[in-house]
């Protein structure tokens, strides 16, 4: 039987029911570091915070999570890797996915990028073992998608490419008048501080999905060469 595709959300499903008993021991904690990288909306982030039962919030916390799609669901399990994470939560370092049960059919854009079923695999592989890889994307690359993303794009920057209110404001003050070019700086932050994961195909990974995705059509260029 041939390998079958796997998404950051399909993953983080699968592993919703060990990471909600280890989560619930400080769910505050978690949910405020997955607002710091901008996964929730307000509401979102209002609507978790108030629920009573810690085991609920973690629970609805990853099912806002896994309804953003296998992007989000990859930047939320990359943040479990961090060493605040990993130390306050000791046990997320064991927990491993064997690979079984059925796909989603909203994992096709994971299977562009050529991400295929590998061995189990503990937390702290799943992001390197998943994310896009390809060349560096270009400033050339950037302009022309700037050109494409229309009135969704502080939405993309702040959910997909986990750019801040604060760091969209400052591109919106610095760049008046001039979408395109607003859109292109917000890119380059990302790019920036991506580095090395900043690849032509992981930025395709992110526009084909969300309320925000592109027409295949218009970013079909950056899988071309690859």
């Amino acid at each position: 039987m041939e390998d079958e595709t796997v998404g950051g959300d399909s993953l983080l499903r699968k592993l919703k029911p060990k990471l909600i008993d280890i989560l619930t021991a400080d769910p505050d904690l978690v949910l405020q570091h997955t607002d710091s990288i901008g996964l929730l909306t307000r509401r979102e982030y209002a609507d978790v915070k108030s629920i009573p039962k810690p085991s609920d919030e973690v629970r609805d916390l990853l099912d806002y999570v896994i309804q953003k799609g296998s992007s989000t669901s990859l930047r939320f399990l990359s943040l479990l890797q961090e060493k605040e994470m990993q130390e306050t939560f000791p046990r997320l370092g064991s927990l491993k996915w064997n690979g079984d049960g059925e796909l989603y059919q909203n994992e096709k854009n994971i299977e562009k990028c050529g991400v295929k079923r590998q061995q189990p695999m503990t937390v702290e592989e799943l992001p390197s073992k998943l994310l896009c890889t390809n060349s560096i994307v270009t400033e050339k690359d950037l302009m022309l998608v700037a050109s494409k993303i229309g009135r969704h794009w502080k939405q993309f920057g702040r959910v997909a490419l986990g750019i801040s209110t604060v760091q969209l404001d400052q591109v919106v003050a610095d760049n008046p008048c001039n979408l395109v070019e607003q859109i292109f700086a917000m890119l380059r932050i990302w790019s920036m501080r991506e580095r090395s994961k900043a690849t032509a195909k992981h930025l395709h990974c992110l526009l084909s999905e969300g309320d925000w995705a592109l027409p295949p059509d218009d970013i079909k260029f950056l899988l071309e060469g690859s």
